[in-house]
């Protein structure tokens, strides 16, 4: 087949807030007036970001087909604008993740107040109906994975894993992803009956950009940021600003907490008791992980004699993990022998400001130019397909409509304009270098103090 067929690691849904009382246990509706204001204020300092960073007059520039200027992101909550748009830029079958700005996440995410665990596992279940009702009928192209509550009761936090995969779901974000007091780290053996049932129900765990943060820290930022500028006499753009040099300066998609859940699970001995688990990272790029697993594979061997783990942490890499990396970079694709071409999977993170949509066939293009065709094929759909048993006929079928060519994306063609470039490099730090082995010494500072309570609870199970 000519035809590319691409399944893009990362894609966002979000409850519309008028939905709300119809979806939220009613018991629960006394918080919806405060989400609600929570959700205003998080809206409008996120939209004034965008407004900073894609100003009117560059509309034109990067999106001639007008995607952006006629609200073709409102396939967040919209099934048939959605499958639109990815027929438009040729994707077959796309992750949908919660989150996006338009409107808030319900109590259990860090860009909300603090909640009840209650509520908290209340709003999860809530956005599960929802996104079941929404997208549900399109399960062979919307791959749909819910967010993850508090966990506290692991009972209860499993039930909700069987109604998951009954309600057609491929999978949930890793336990932590919000981090709540009282949570054991993902070595413990209190996790256990969880993962066995992730295991046997064939689900994907995903950990995403901004894993490990406390609950309420990213709304307690902006309520920050927004107060110093009112403080200032400032207007929206001032509060922009201030996101973007104070608050979000991409240490949501750097920081390191993501990267502790994989040594926690590696080291740990994880997946010697559940082999067939399987965990993806989406947006927390990629350039990093082979100094990891170089630091990993060391103290490994020299730990060796006590460590859970019975394998190299780079083997669990090539057995149990995929990357999924967001708007990917050059600096990513010339890396990706290094990284492992075959754990490696394109995402573009729809419809996100840092987002390759609506530009998606361009920027591939850029990326893949000069690639062989196997590799492409993989990074592009392949890998994801074997790393999730899709249904590959039925997407090949999709592919075969709507996907571009191998030529369009591989081919030698014209070089993609300056301008474009620069918005590219803005928006996702297409240019950007890789980071190499620049924070090693970091990781392993945060590594060391994992290793004698890694220890500990495996002399724990070892007596269980």
């Amino acid at each position: 087949m000519d035809r590319l067929l691409i399944v893009s690691a990362d894609g966002h849904a979000v409850m519309p807030s008028e939905l709300w009382p119809e979806y939220v246990e009613e018991r629960f509706h006394p918080y919806l007036e405060k989400l609600a204001r929570e959700g205003s204020l998080y809206s409008r300092m996120m939209q004034s970001l965008a407004d900073m960073k894609l100003p009117a007059d560059i509309l034109a520039q990067f999106d001639p087909t007008g995607a952006r200027a006629a609200e073709k992101w409102r396939g967040v909550w919209d099934a048939d604008v959605r499958l639109a748009e990815m027929d438009r830029e040729g994707i077959a079958a796309e992750f949908v993740f919660h989150g996006d700005h338009r409107s808030c996440d319900i109590f259990y995410s860090v860009f909300n107040g603090t909640y009840t665990y209650a509520a908290v596992d209340a709003g999860m279940r809530a956005y599960g109906r929802w996104a079941f009702d929404t997208f549900g009928g399109h399960t062979d192209r919307l791959l749909m994975i819910s967010p993850v509550g508090a966990c506290l009761e692991i009972d209860a936090t499993i039930a909700h894993v069987h109604w998951l995969k009954e309600h057609e779901f491929i999978g949930q974000y890793l336990p932590g992803y919000v981090a709540y007091p009282g949570q054991p780290p993902l070595y413990d053996p209190y996790w256990d009956p969880l993962w066995a049932t992730y295991q046997d129900l064939d689900m994907t765990l995903v950990i995403h950009g901004g894993y490990g943060a406390p609950q309420g820290q990213g709304f307690g930022d902006i309520i920050a940021a927004e107060a110093r500028v009112s403080a200032a006499g400032g207007s929206d753009k001032d509060l922009a600003v201030e996101l973007s040099q104070k608050v979000l300066r991409g240490d949501f998609f750097n920081d390191l907490r993501c990267r502790q859940a994989m040594w926690q699970l590696m080291l740990g001995g994880v997946f010697d008791r559940f082999p067939r688990l399987r965990v993806m990272e989406t947006e927390v790029r990629a350039d990093w992980i082979p100094a990891l697993l170089k630091l990993l594979d060391g103290i490994w061997e020299h730990n060796r004699d006590w460590l859970p783990a019975k394998m190299r942490p780079s083997e669990y890499w090539a057995q149990n993990w995929m990357a999924g990396v967001s708007f990917m970079r050059r600096s990513e694709i010339a890396m990706r022998k290094e990284i492992g071409v075959e754990r490696i999977a394109f995402g573009r993170d729809f419809p996100h400001l840092e987002s390759t949509w609506p530009n998606t066939p361009e920027f591939l293009h850029g990326l893949f130019t000069g690639v062989p065709e196997l590799e492409t094929r993989a990074i592009l759909g392949g890998n994801l397909i074997r790393y999730l048993g899709l249904e590959r006929e039925r997407l090949e079928r999709i592919a075969a409509r709507i996907g571009p060519s191998l030529e369009a994306v591989t081919g030698a063609g014209p070089d993609l304009d300056e301008d474009l470039l620069q918005h590219l490099d803005t928006r996702c730090g297409y240019r950007v270098a890789a980071e190499g082995e620049r924070r090693v010494g970091e990781m392993e500072a945060m590594l060391k103090p994992d290793l004698p309570r890694i220890r500990r609870a495996a002399a724990a199970l070892a007596l269980a």
